[in-house]
């Protein structure tokens, strides 16, 4: 197969494909089936219609049941689209007509059957680029297991040293994180910048003073989120060029961003970014990339090499060479077989419109925000507490937060879990791998944490629950529900009513 052959930017399928029904399978009692049928529910989408005419109901339907119509067939309310986005039926049917039409094999090779891997996977990286608009000459594109696999390679390559720094904000991922162990390790400064509760907004002054402190003759490196994973916020990409006029390399991490919003490289020039497909589009999930601006790639200096990596290497020369270019960061063979799946993932969210996935996803967070906000018990006391903007300003399509009775008691995350799961509604709850910003959000202090670490025993993640839920204002862990690309109305409906099931109850 040839880069020619690829299949088309089309979401749709083939003339006389049926929808994705699995056999057997009907709608659950409940289900938007039924909802068709509820007269407060018909009133809600036509008030929601009318508040949100950009939201294209009719397009979205035609969509979603020609392409994940198992959701509704299955009776699922998907509401984990910051943990990982779903797949399009026809993503699945192009890649398996692919690999059914051709023969492939392991790239590092010239014979006729790598040469057409090789074709393809660089086809898979040029479009990477072309999607997120990113030059050519100016970016390339690394292909990793995962934005976690990407953000460890800036993290081990990176020249940090004596006078260098690594500053991040507290409500990076703990991928993030992570790197501030090779910083560390290589004696370079660790600094965070805070987020201030309620919103979980930079603290703008103290970063400003902390890009402000960067050393001239060191190595800078300043990471951050497009968008929160945690609490939705979308810092300014503002921050990228403003870093870098000071002497940083910028690292954006866009993992929970990119799913529903416009990432242009060729209007914003980060020296790093790390992405997860799957969270974009579902399948396939094994592959992400770190896009590097080329200018910053001579800086990077790997503690290793590996198959794949070196144009020659020696034994008892005891010496290598690695590769030009982004050869010399993708270690042993790349994921073949699954990388041409990329460029159709994004030529199908290409096909459906970013813009038009996030003025739908927006519409949706904005109607449940303000429906969770109207939810009172019948004391006056909010049900919802929420950890992040209660508006859809400056913010994405993640909302965070916890339930409380009418006693101002928390109705433990676990609990709201388990009563979802009997409804078929998939959230998530926990601390989602943020640390900071779920510190900061319930009012958790360096003094509260500092009994956690430096102990010869290690404290599993149930210990250390127990042990803060004393200590914080609020709660540890929380409850959260993301919309994305297939999302409809009716998600947000049965959701809502859900919550409104813990209304007037005792926690």
């Amino acid at each position: 197969m040839t880069p020619s052959t690829l299949p088309a930017a089309n979401p749709g399928m083939n003339p006389g494909a049926q929808p994705d029904t699995p056999p057997g399978a009907t709608p659950p009692a409940g289900q938007p089936a039924s909802l068709a049928a509820s007269p407060a529910y018909q009133d809600a989408l036509g008030t929601f219609l009318r508040t949100y005419p950009a939201f294209d109901h009719e397009a979205l339907a035609e969509l979603r049941a020609r392409e994940y119509a198992r959701l509704d067939a299955l009776g699922h309310v998907y509401l984990d689209y910051t943990g990982g986005g779903l797949y399009a039926r026809h993503q699945l049917d192009d890649h398996m007509a692919m690999l059914h039409g051709s023969v492939f094999g392991n790239p590092h090779s010239n014979n006729p059957t790598s040469r057409a891997m090789t074709d393809l996977a660089e086809h898979a990286r040029a479009y990477v680029l072309e999607y997120f608009n990113a030059a050519p000459g100016e970016y390339t594109v690394i292909f990793t297991q995962n934005a976690s696999g990407a953000l460890k390679l800036v993290g081990e390559s990176y020249p940090f040293g004596p006078g260098g720094q690594f500053v991040l904000t507290f409500d990076n991922h703990n991928s993030v994180n992570g790197i501030r162990e090779f910083a560390r390790g290589k004696g370079a400064a660790v600094a965070y910048a805070p987020v201030l509760p309620p919103d979980l907004r930079l603290d703008e002054t103290r970063l400003t003073a902390l890009l402000e402190s960067a050393r001239p003759d060191a190595h800078n490196l300043f990471a951050y989120p497009a968008q929160s994973n945690f609490s939705g916020v979308q810092h300014s990409l503002d921050w990228i060029a403003r870093a870098q006029a000071q002497g940083w390399d910028v690292l954006l991490d866009a993992a929970a961003f990119a799913p529903s919003n416009r990432l242009d490289l060729g209007r914003w020039h980060p020296d790093f970014v790390t992405l997860s497909f799957y969270k974009i589009f579902g399948y396939p999930t094994g592959i992400g990339c770190l896009i590097a601006h080329r200018s910053v790639l001579d800086k990077l200096h790997r503690p290793w090499f590996a198959g794949g990596t070196i144009t020659i290497a020696s034994v008892q020369g005891d010496g290598y060479y690695l590769k030009e270019g982004e050869a010399a960061f993708e270690d042993g063979t790349i994921d073949y077989l699954n990388i041409p799946a990329v460029e159709i993932g994004l030529r199908h969210i290409a096909a459906v419109g970013i813009d038009t996935i996030h003025a739908r996803v927006m519409a949706l967070t904005g109607w449940l925000i303000e429906r969770l906000l109207e939810l009172h018990h019948a004391n006056g006391r909010p049900l919802v507490h929420f950890y992040g903007p209660a508006h859809t300003e400056q913010r994405g399509a993640t909302i965070t937060f916890n339930l409380f009775d009418p006693h101002d008691r928390l109705f433990d995350y676990r609990v709201v879990e388990d009563e979802a799961n009997l409804v078929n509604i998939s959230l998530r709850t926990g601390c989602f791998c943020n640390p900071g910003a779920g510190e900061q959000a319930h009012g958790l202090t360096r003094e509260d944490l500092a009994d956690c670490f430096g102990h010869a025993e290690r404290m599993t993640f149930e210990e250390f629950i127990r042990v803060m839920s004393g200590r914080a204002k609020e709660a540890v862990g929380a409850v959260r529900v993301s919309v994305g690309v297939a999302s409809d109305f009716a998600d947000a409906y049965r959701f809502v009513t859900f919550a409104r099931t813990f209304l007037n109850r005792e926690s």
